[in-house]
């Protein structure tokens, strides 16, 4: 039996099945759907491959919100030089309009990143969780035995639990945001205290615990502690959005039937469609709602 929720970083899926099937061909409306089509092929082997009994998409509202960034103007700073590609934009609508036809969760929530989402469905969640997501920032929610990442690799999908991120990085398996923190990290924008490394950041966590035992206990110039607290607003993903858990499932797939048979016919995806279809639709039965 597979866990009892797969949340899926909407945006992670959706980056790496547009640069993994960059190249190929348009529809015979002249449509790019690459996009489209490698999404709901890598949303559909992986639903069969983990056999959740409820699954979600978190969405990206904002790629960098106004909040963190003006707590810290360098957070993602590389996604002002390198936007929503031209090509992937016009696919985004069509994405999520046909997971609400077929009947997929897919939420975001307005100046939060999905990583956000997902920390909040995380803590309202009961039972066993498993995060899809090729961010490792979402490494800070693994928490043994209920919630684990499935992170890809060039190897396949590699599932990161307290002792996977301890044997990778030498800290306490619930600690990556205090090391991101420390280390700094480029792909986000982090700068990371002057001087400090992977190694010595690990070391810094060893023997204060996280980056509040780190202001407490070691002498800090004005500007690191400044960082420190600020990176600690920053850099954790937000798990007290005011969202609910959404249902996970449906008794009965494609929510709209109509809906989907057009756009599938529309873009000319009605393959891939009919094998995300089917992939949903062979789900264990419908458990209890979650309260």
């Amino acid at each position: 039996m597979g866990c009892d929720w797969l949340l899926i970083d909407g945006s992670s899926l959706i980056f790496r099945a547009f640069y993994g099937t960059r190249g190929s061909p348009p529809t015979v409306h002249g449509r790019d759907v690459n996009a489209v089509r490698g999404v709901f092929e890598r949303l559909a082997r992986l639903i069969v491959q983990r056999r959740p009994r409820r699954l979600a998409v978190a969405d990206d509202e904002a790629w960098r919100p106004d909040w963190r960034v003006e707590l810290m103007p360098t957070y993602k700073s590389h996604r002002v030089a390198e936007p929503v590609p031209p090509g992937l934009e016009p696919q985004l609508p069509v994405i999520r309009d046909l997971l609400a036809a077929i009947g997929i969760d897919m939420v975001g929530v307005p100046e939060h990143e999905a990583e956000d989402v997902i920390a909040t469905w995380s803590k309202l969640a009961s039972g066993t969780i498993e995060i899809a997501s090729g961010d490792r920032d979402l490494f800070a929610l693994v928490e043994d035995p209920r919630v684990c990442v499935l992170y890809p690799e060039k190897s396949g999908l590699a599932v990161i639990d307290e002792a996977e991120v301890t044997r990778r990085y030498e800290i306490p398996g619930r600690r990556y945001a205090d090391f991101a923190i420390l280390r700094g990290d480029p792909s986000d924008g982090l700068p990371g205290l002057r001087g400090v490394g992977s190694v010595t950041a690990a070391g810094m966590i060893r023997r204060h615990g996280d980056v509040a035992g780190v202001l407490r206990e070691r002498q800090l110039n004005r500007a690191d502690r400044a960082y420190l607290e600020t990176a600690m607003s920053v850099v954790p993903p937000v798990a007290d959005l005011d969202i609910p858990l959404p249902p996970g499932r449906r008794d009965a797939y494609p929510a709209d039937e109509e809906a989907l048979l057009r756009l599938a016919a529309q873009y000319g995806v009605a393959e891939s469609c009919a094998r995300l279809l089917d992939a949903v639709a062979s789900l264990p039965a419908n458990p209890a709602r979650e309260k």
